[in-house]
């Protein structure tokens, strides 16, 4: 069984929250230990992660010790970067055997091909302001600064401080499959020249949603913050579906 999940924001809002988050993950993956072959986390597994050289965010021992036994195991851990941890170098791939991907990807799965993707990037071209972010907290030359020029403690603080003024920011906003246009617009399109992908798998909008429109399907997964968390699944008959997770 391959497994698909998103968004837990390990280290987000209060402490309570953060362990209960944690808590609800870590049994997850307890529950999925039996059968699953490979788990692809698709971004923001952490609220806010930057990676030193010789320095790691402190916390997630209990999920970065049950990752590093699955993969043990033999069992394939992907971590598709996000908005809130794409400042990971070496460390999760060294210590705890996760191959992490930067960008949007096709895989081959059980011989079907998904485009798998966090989602915070794409589509973007007639959003200045969001191009001209994502290109700033891409840069090498701005992470190669930061790590240089600010403390750990510093940067932790500020990131966490950073990630939860954005977290508040939309915390209001009630979003609606309206506003997974713009992800389901990519799919389309990318469909359009490459119709032999079977799925395409988005988290990023904190979301639960579902389009098909003939052999065409978006899979949109939901953060880990609520009662429930929806993730996916897909067995070797190609059965792929939404699933939820009492948190």
């Amino acid at each position: 069984m391959i497994y698909f999940a998103s968004d837990i924001h390990l280290g987000g809002g209060t402490s309570e929250q953060a362990k209960r988050t944690e808590r609800a993950f870590c049994r997850w993956l307890d529950s999925i230990v039996v059968d699953a072959t490979d788990i692809y986390l698709l971004g923001d597994v952490f609220d806010f992660w930057f990676e030193y050289r010789m320095v790691v965010p402190q916390g997630f021992v209990r999920v970065l010790a049950r990752l590093a036994t699955l993969t043990d195991r033999g069992v394939r851990v992907t971590l598709f970067t996000g908005n809130h941890d794409m400042w990971c170098y070496d460390y999760l791939s060294r210590e705890c055997g996760i191959h992490i991907v930067r960008r949007p990807e096709v895989v081959e799965l059980y011989g079907r091909k998904l485009h798998l993707a966090h989602g915070d990037n794409m589509n973007i071209k007639g959003q200045p302001l969001l191009r001209l972010m994502n290109a700033t907290f891409r840069s090498k030359v701005a992470r190669w600064l930061f790590s240089w020029l600010v403390h750990p403690d510093l940067a932790l603080k500020f990131g966490r401080g950073w990630s939860g003024r954005s977290r508040k920011s939309h915390g209001g906003e009630k979003i609606t499959p309206s506003h997974l246009e713009y992800l389901v617009e990519y799919a389309r399109k990318h469909y359009a020249e490459a119709s032999d992908t079977y799925a395409y798998i988005f988290g990023h909008m904190h979301y639960p949603h579902s389009v098909a429109e003939g052999d065409f399907r978006v899979l949109f997964l939901s953060d880990w913050s609520g009662d429930e968390a929806t993730y996916a699944v897909m067995d070797t008959d190609h059965k792929l579906e939404l699933k939820t997770f009492n948190i």
